[in-house]
């Protein structure tokens, strides 16, 4: 190991290798908020060794702008933006125009924003066979993945991620389309028509009219539950560098197309680990049964010998209240109150939410409701099955997503990624013919 000099003006860290006793200092680094990190990206270099960190929990991957998440004491912020801020105060187009942008939209700003994706929610008229190709009891991420992925064969003046203006395009095209796509991907799926998208209504309006309207009669649309699709979205636009958006940072490194990119993204997100946590909510309520069994599935998750657990409550990320479950509460009672829903299920639910808010044994540990807990009662009662949650997650995070590969393919640090490894397999051994194996 050679040793090296520290950098002048700059802290450090020194690693010692304590089998030869040299020492490698290495720069850390400071972000405008959050932990510092090590930058170890000459150690190899310097030592022949790489680090190692299964499942990257201890790496940062990127340098990036967009989002931070503090989830020790419950933050989220977007461009310097508290969740709760942007929930409350804006709506969808807003936080997409933020995350692309960098900055809140002035009045000019978002109209022509608003414009630009209105005007590009319709499919490709030829894209519509692609449904018939898939069997009607087809996943709809299945759908989605297949569908976004061709979109690359239909648009092709929008994918030269050298040029801005393309990159431009792409961008808008992926955030109009995504809902069109869902929807139809739901109406295949039920055995209705396509409903074709409406420049008069707003993008949560739209993709509601997409879903549920049909052409024997006239579709009302519920301001309440188009403020609640309106803040869902909201809510699950960016989470930072979870394993979809590093997917699509991945795949993007190759310089793929965008539309490749997203539809690698989606194809992530569709792991339950990862997309189907409101899906899990639903069907560990369905477990439970009734009511009257809360106390018996509250004492088992409780008791650390029994594999059950409360789905919907405590996050991996947030050790506190999750910021975006304050905000999905509040929808949801309006929702329910909305509806008048008379459910046994989301009475449930209701139940199930005011045990764990007062049990010590939830609130010591910090196991509150989080946004998924709350996002799965709300889709239920309006009326999306369970097979749509994880499609509908992908609407709202694809801007996410773009605003990610953007910032990615504009790094003039950027390089390819290749993650290293730690290799345990057989050391080189002779080739033996096979008649004498």
């Amino acid at each position: 190991m050679n040793d090296a000099k520290p950098i002048a003006n700059r802290a450090t860290v020194t690693l010692t290798d304590n089998s030869t006793g040299k020492s490698l200092e290495l720069p850390v680094l400071d972000g405008s908020v959050g932990p510092r990190a090590i930058d170890v990206s000459k150690l190899y270099a310097e030592t022949g060794m790489f680090t190692y960190d299964p499942g990257f929990t201890s790496t940062a991957s990127c340098d990036s702008d967009i989002t931070y998440i503090d989830g020790e004491v419950g933050i989220l912020m977007h461009r310097g933006y508290l969740i709760e801020d942007l929930a409350e105060h804006s709506d969808f187009m807003d936080v997409c125009y933020l995350l692309l942008h960098g900055e809140l939209p002035s009045v000019k700003e978002k109209t022509a924003f608003e414009k630009s994706i209105t005007y590009h929610t319709m499919l490709h008229e030829q894209m519509n066979n692609f449904f018939r190709g898939f069997r009607r009891d087809s996943h709809p991420m299945a759908v989605m993945v297949g569908v976004v992925g061709a979109m690359s064969a239909f648009y092709h003046d929008s994918t030269d991620i050298n040029d801005p203006h393309q990159r431009m395009v792409a961008s808008h095209r992926l955030i109009a389309k995504m809902p069109t796509i869902a929807a139809m991907a739901y109406k295949y799926s039920v055995g209705q028509p396509f409903v074709y998208p409406r420049n008069d209504l707003h993008y949560a309006e739209n993709f509601l009219h997409m879903m549920f309207s049909v052409p024997c009669e006239e579709y009302k649309i519920s301001p309440v539950l188009a403020r609640a699709m309106d803040r869902i979205f909201i809510l699950h636009a960016d989470h930072e560098q979870n394993a979809s958006t590093s997917t699509v940072r991945i795949a993007g490194s190759s310089n793929a197309n965008p539309f490749a990119c997203i539809a690698a993204g989606i194809a992530s997100l569709w792991g339950p680990a990862h997309g189907g946590a409101n899906e899990a909510v639903l069907q560990m309520l369905s477990e439970i049964g009734s009511k009257d069994r809360i106390p018996e599935f509250i004492k088992r998750a409780k008791d650390k010998d029994d594999p059950f657990r409360l789905m919907g409550f405590g996050h991996r990320v947030y050790k506190n209240y999750d910021p975006r479950a304050k905000v999905m509460q509040k929808s949801c009672h309006e929702v329910l109150g909305e509806l008048g829903i008379n459910d046994p299920m989301l009475e449930m639910a209701m139940e199930l939410e005011k045990i764990a808010l007062e049990d010590d044994y939830f609130v010591e540990r910090k196991l509150f409701p989080n946004v998924d807990f709350y996002s799965g009662i709300i889709l239920k009662a309006m009326g999306f099955p369970t097979s749509m949650f994880t499609v509908l997650f992908a609407v709202a995070r694809t801007v996410g997503w773009v605003a990610q590969w953007r910032e990615m393919i504009e790094d003039p640090k950027q390089r390819i990624s290749r993650p290293r490894q730690l290799y345990h397999g057989a050391t080189e051994r002779a080739y033996v013919p096979l008649e004498k194996r």
